[in-house]
């Protein structure tokens, strides 16, 4: 678990603001989901906390420290294009987090040192519904399949913090409210810190620990117009869930001038 920190932060590029004035401050283990109208920029916030990205004014720290100019294992990502590697099978997508991790120069542990990385795969995999698929390449799996392999794959090296940008936009409803509940298993089990865009508002409430919602500055940019309590950390959440229970959500409102 992990908090995550930006404060004070703007991106121009070209002389156009992207964002300005972004602060947010999210807990260790909350699960924030981030909504708003496209062009507010959303997918650029994400690409700033993976490092993709420089801000031009301001700072984003993981437990108080800045991080790290280029991406790392401490934040791990699922884009919605279903990024794994097409010539890897299913098992060894996942297992090239851990070989990386622990053999930097080569990125390749051979014998009994693989045995444990090998078992660790299978139970990732496991997790995620796709143990009788270990040995089919992307190719083979269906989309929802290819997502549950994405994630799979980037929670394996226990990132401190987890980037989902639109996971799901492409998916159909019984696939996405499955993966839904996948993920929430994970979160609940490794009481990560995950942070999400959708455009789906029903999505994001069926997730969301803290729901944001990006707008527009005045003068152009994308800020935070709204940030909502919505659930207990914890707490069971049922995906597009007709009923809520209840006990009336804590509402954090932003003034902006």
């Amino acid at each position: 678990m992990s908090r995550f920190s930006v404060r004070n932060l703007d991106v121009t590029i070209d002389g156009h603001p992207l964002l300005r004035n972004v602060n947010l401050e999210v807990a260790s283990g909350e699960f924030c989901v981030i909504t708003g109208p496209s062009g507010s920029g959303k997918t650029t916030f994400i690409r700033l906390l993976l490092s993709q990205l420089r801000p031009s004014q301001g700072e984003i720290a993981i437990d108080g420290t800045p991080i790290p100019r280029f991406p790392a294992p401490d934040r791990g990502v699922v884009f919605q294009d279903y990024s794994v590697f097409p010539h890897k099978t299913a098992l060894q997508n996942v297992l090239v987090g851990l070989e990386f991790k622990k053999a930097r120069v080569f990125g390749r542990l051979f014998g009994r040192r693989r045995q444990p990385l090998i078992s660790a795969a299978r139970r990732a995999l496991a997790d995620v519904g796709l143990e009788s698929s270990v040995e089919k390449y992307p190719s083979q799996l269906s989309g929802g399949m290819r997502q549950r392999l994405a994630i799979a794959q980037a929670m394996i090296v226990r990132p401190k913090v987890l980037l989902l940008d639109e996971p799901f936009g492409a998916l159909d409803p019984d696939t996405r409210a499955q993966l839904h509940r996948v993920v929430l298993k994970l979160w609940r089990e490794s009481q990560a810190t995950i942070i999400m865009v959708t455009h789906d508002l029903q999505e994001a409430r069926a997730l969301a620990t803290r729901l944001v919602t990006f707008g527009f500055a005045k003068g152009g940019g994308g800020t935070i117009v709204a940030d909502e309590i919505v659930g207990e950390k914890g707490s069971v959440v049922t995906p597009f869930a007709e009923t809520r229970t209840g006990r009336s959500p804590r509402h954090r409102r932003r003034k902006h001038r």
